[in-house]
């Protein structure tokens, strides 16, 4: 005896590789941007050690670090830091206030907004460091 099976319900699509979910999409960027402030922070460290170590090896990298290049990356950390402060501010208010997961999706938006207006300003106000050389 056959019994006929009924087909299988559509799976819904993904939007991206993770469902399309803004607050996923914002966990991943949170850490990301730790890792990238984590790595700095490493590298700071280690540069100011060597005041220490070989005061003429630290005034050669001082002078490395005064690249364009350089500057494009501090924009970068900008960024970065902004970006994980204010998302920072909101994992906390979603963790230990009554209404934050209620209130989760409207927080990253306006993070997104804050973190926007801020980060133009402050890599704005880098551009202009670097293009006049103050």
């Amino acid at each position: 005896m056959t019994t006929i099976e009924a087909p299988a319900p559509a799976q819904p699509k993904r939007k991206t590789l993770y469902r399309g979910d803004p607050g996923m999409w914002s966990w991943a960027l949170h850490r990301i941007t730790g890792v990238t402030i984590f790595f700095f922070l490493f590298v700071h460290v280690l540069d100011t050690a060597l005041v220490r170590v070989n005061p003429n090896t630290y005034d050669q990298i001082i002078e490395t670090y005064k690249t364009p290049i350089v500057a494009l990356l501090e924009m970068g950390l900008v960024v970065c830091v902004l970006y994980h402060a204010l998302n920072g501010v909101r994992v906390i208010l979603i963790d230990f206030w009554s209404q934050g997961p209620r209130f989760q999706k409207q927080m990253l938006w306006i993070v997104l907004t804050i973190w926007v207006l801020v980060s133009a300003a402050g890599v704005g106000r880098q551009f202009f460091y670097l293009l006049t050389e103050h």
